[in-house]
C-alpha cells in the first residue's frame, strides 16, 4: 500500500478537480477520491501502463454513479440547488496552466449550474474533453464507449452548454472591483448603487436548502434583485461579529461572509459587459462547512 501513495499523490490534485466538476459537491469529490484510491491500493498495478488515466477511469466512473444518485436525492430539494463552494485554487490537468480568468471561467458555479443541464453522461464528456482537453480517444477510454459516440455526446453537450453558459465579458481585476462594489452596496442597504450595477434582466438565485431562509424561485428583474438583496442580506452582513470579504471561489472573485469565523454565505457574480448579469448566493450551511477544509494547493 504504501508503494501505491506517491502514484497516486501526484494525480490526487486532479482527481480531486474532475470529481468536484462532476458532482459540484466538495464532500462527494473528497468520497470519490477516497474510493479511488482505496481501489488504488488494493488493485494489481504491474499491468497500469498509465496511472494518470487509470485512476482519471476510476474517478469518473465512480463519480458517474455518484452523480446518478444524487441526480434522484435533488429532485425533493428544496428551492434551487446550487453547487458548493470551493475556496481554492483551482488546477489545471496540462503542463501550461490557461489564464487564470480562463480557468475561473471554466469553474465557475455559473458554469457548473449549466452542467446540472446535461446528463450524467454528457457532463463526464464535456468535462473530460472541454475542461481538461483530453482526446476523444482517451475520454473513450474512460468512458467504455467508442470514439464516435464518444464525439457525439461531446459536440452535444459543448451545444447545450455554449447556448447556455453565461458569456464573461469582464476581466478579473473588473470583476474585482464591481464585486467588491456590489458588496458596500449590499451592507449598506444601498438600492440605487445597486441598481447602477446590475443588468435590467439580473437574475438571483438563493440555495438555503431548506435550512435557512432564501428564495424558492429565481428572482428575474434589476429592481426586484436589488430590493430583496438589501431586505434580505444588508441585515445580515451588518450584524456584529460580522466579517465580509472578497475572495476567490471557484477561481473568480466573490463574496464570502463569516458569522463569527463561520462561513454562512457566499455570493458569486457573473458580470457581462461590466455589469452584474446573475447573482447566486449559497445559504445552506451544509455547503459552506467545507470552506476553509480544502487546500487543493497540498496535493498537486
Amino acid at each position: 500500500m504504501t508503494d501505491a501513495l506517491p502514484g497516486f499523490d501526484r494525480h490526487r490534485r486532479l482527481l480531486f478537480t474532475v470529481a468536484y466538476e462532476m458532482l459540484g459537491s466538495v464532500a462527494d469529490a473528497e468520497d470519490a477520491v477516497q474510493d479511488t484510491w482505496l481501489r488504488w491500493s488494493q488493485a494489481d498495478r504491474s499491468d497500469v501502463v498509465d496511472e494518470r488515466a487509470y485512476l482519471v477511469r476510476v474517478t469518473t466512473r465512480l463519480a458517474l454513479d455518484r452523480l446518478r444518485s444524487a441526480r434522484a436525492q435533488r429532485e425533493t430539494y428544496v428551492g434551487p440547488w446550487l453547487p458548493e463552494p470551493l475556496l481554492a485554487d483551482v488546477p489545471s490537468a496540462g503542463p501550461d496552466p490557461a489564464d487564470a480568468a480562463e480557468i475561473g471561467e471554466q469553474v465557475s458555479l455559473a458554469l457548473l449550474v449549466v452542467l446540472e443541464t446535461l446528463s450524467p453522461v454528457e457532463r463526464a464528456v464535456f468535462v473530460l474533453r472541454e475542461v481538461f482537453g483530453m482526446p476523444y480517444a482517451e475520454v473513450a477510454g474512460v468512458l467504455d464507449r467508442s470514439e464516435a459516440a464518444v464525439r457525439q455526446l461531446g459536440h452535444r453537450a459543448r451545444s447545450h452548454v455554449e447556448a447556455r453558459r453565461p458569456r464573461f465579458g469582464t476581466d478579473r481585476r473588473a470583476q474585482r472591483e464591481v464585486t467588491e462594489r456590489f458588496l458596500a452596496a449590499c451592507a449598506g442597504g444601498d438600492v440605487e448603487a445597486l441598481l447602477a450595477a446590475l443588468a435590467p434582466d439580473a437574475v438571483l438565485v438563493t440555495d438555503g436548502g431548506g435550512k435557512v431562509k432564501a428564495a424558492l424561485r429565481p428572482i428575474a428583474g434589476a429592481e426586484k434583485v436589488a430590493r430583496f438583496l438589501v431586505a434580505t442580506t444588508a441585515t445580515g452582513l451588518a450584524a456584529p461579529g460580522t466579517e465580509v470579504q472578497t475572495a476567490d471561489v471557484n477561481g473568480l472573485p466573490a463574496l464570502v461572509a463569516r458569522q463569527d469565523g463561520r462561513p454562512f454565505l457566499v455570493a458569486s457574480l457573473v458580470l457581462v459587459d461590466g455589469l452584474v448579469a446573475q447573482v447566486l448566493v449559497v445559504r445552506n450551511p451544509d455547503k459552506l462547512r467545507g470552506l476553509d477544509r480544502v487546500d487543493l494547493g497540498s496535493r498537486g
